[in-house]
């Protein structure tokens, strides 16, 4: 029964943080004209609100297992958490377009530090039940981004633009308190306990590990996609004709998709160890979406961004937890995942941007969507390299280097004892 309690009690916390994710995404998007006339950005501009974050959060991810090493997993991610909140607020006060893109990059920064290191801890603390953990996790994020994209319209609509913004740093207030307390209760596993750079073990090296960027781009191409949404899915409709409300809440409507699938499909899919006919199932329902939103966006818009979210959502999530079954063991596990997410936020962030370049050149967005159809196709190509017998030589090397950090740091422990 206390172990039920336990786990709960972090699943809530998870929660709580997951939510905080998204927002500083999912909150421009609906309001990217009002923001543009007040500010004076380009479209190229505004895509920097949605990009620099994402960029921030691969960038960034390399260096959080070095953070953790440092101060530990539960300062890392409580640090992340101040980051977010700290931009946020700061948008109450914001009149310039390049200060509002300096929040971005910062709360960009407290992402990368919370997505490195909690799914590392997650990977120890649900290690028997970790699809349905990394599902739940998942869909936090997925929820939280459709919050940002249906509550922001509304307190911009009754305070200011500014409100609208400023209004998510109170979720990550909330957060920090919560994670305060899991820590201080003594549940951590482990995770509270502060480490010095000099007992940590030297991470292997997984630049030279060709399994390590496969999946860091597959990760990529999944966010790309999400990010596009993102940031130019309302601005599309409102091109279209659509309000700014009507365009927020399709946003909305495809995260709540992102979300149901995010918890769902990794649960389905833990039934066999073999990701990729789930993987694949989420790629072609994408595709069928991005078909759709080229040829009849205003015939069925509501399906349309159920196909993408449904098919972006549930494969974000079992992208994680493919990569976290390369391995067994939890410190090797982190440190791919901050490389995965390294990799794939880069590229991911470079998405958004390049659909503001073309949207400016071009007045539309059809040749970002073609270019996304294009990506998901190379994806289900890709998705056949991952096969469960292939786990292990292709991180071969890598647990045994991790084998031998270990020994090196039992040792330098008793050395200095």
């Amino acid at each position: 029964m206390k172990t039920a309690r336990s786990d709960l009690a972090w699943l809530a916390v998870i929660v709580a943080i997951g939510l905080n994710l998204r927002p500083l995404l999912t909150s421009i998007s609906p309001l990217t004209g009002v923001i543009l006339k007040s500010t004076g950005l380009t479209f190229h501009g505004a895509s920097l609100l949605t990009g620099l974050p994402v960029v921030a959060m691969g960038v960034c991810a390399f260096g959080a297992s070095a953070l953790a090493r440092l101060v530990g997993e539960a300062r890392g991610v409580a640090a992340g958490l101040v980051a977010i909140m700290c931009a946020c607020a700061a948008r109450l006060f914001i009149d310039s377009g390049s200060v509002l893109i300096a929040s971005a990059a910062v709360a960009g920064v407290g992402v990368a530090v919370i997505q490195a290191l909690l799914p590392g801890v997650m990977k120890t603390r649900f290690a028997a039940r970790l699809p349905f953990a990394m599902g739940v996790y998942s869909a936090s994020i997925m929820a939280g981004g459709g919050l940002g994209a249906s509550v922001t319209p509304g307190v911009a609509a009754h305070f200011s633009w500014h409100a609208g913004l400023a209004v998510w740093a109170v979720p990550a207030l909330i957060a920090l308190a919560l994670w305060g307390w899991l820590v201080r209760r003594g549940d951590g596993d482990g995770v509270g306990a502060v480490r010095s750079s000099r007992a940590a073990a030297a991470p292997p090296l997984l630049l030279l590990n060709r399994r390590a960027w496969l999946l860091g781009i597959y990760f990529g191409l999944v966010n790309g996609g999400y990010t596009c949404l993102v940031a130019w899915l309302p601005a599309y409709y409102q091109q279209l004709g659509r309000s700014v409300t009507q365009s927020g809440a399709l946003l909305a409507i495809a995260t709540v998709f992102q979300a149901s699938s995010a918890l769902l499909l990794p649960m389905a899919a833990a039934r066999s160890r073999d990701r990729r006919p789930w993987l694949a199932a989420g790629l072609v329902a994408q595709l069928a979406g991005f078909v759709a939103l080229l040829a009849a966006p205003m015939a069925a818009p509501v399906l349309i961004v159920a196909l993408l979210g449904g098919g972006l959502g549930g494969v974000f999530a079992l992208t994680l937890v493919l990569t976290l079954d390369h391995t067994d063991d939890p410190r090797l596990a982190a440190r791919l995942v901050a490389f995965v997410q390294g990799v794939g936020f880069v590229i991911a962030a470079v998405a958004p941007i390049v659909a503001g370049i073309v949207r400016d050149a071009t007045g539309g967005f059809t040749v970002s969507w073609m270019m996304l159809v294009a990506s998901l196709v190379a994806m289900i190509a890709l998705t056949l390299v991952f096969s469960p017998r292939s786990y292990a030589n292709a991180m071969r090397g890598h647990a045994g280097d991790m084998k031998r950090a270990k020994a090196r740091q039992t040792r330098r422990v008793a050395e200095e004892t």
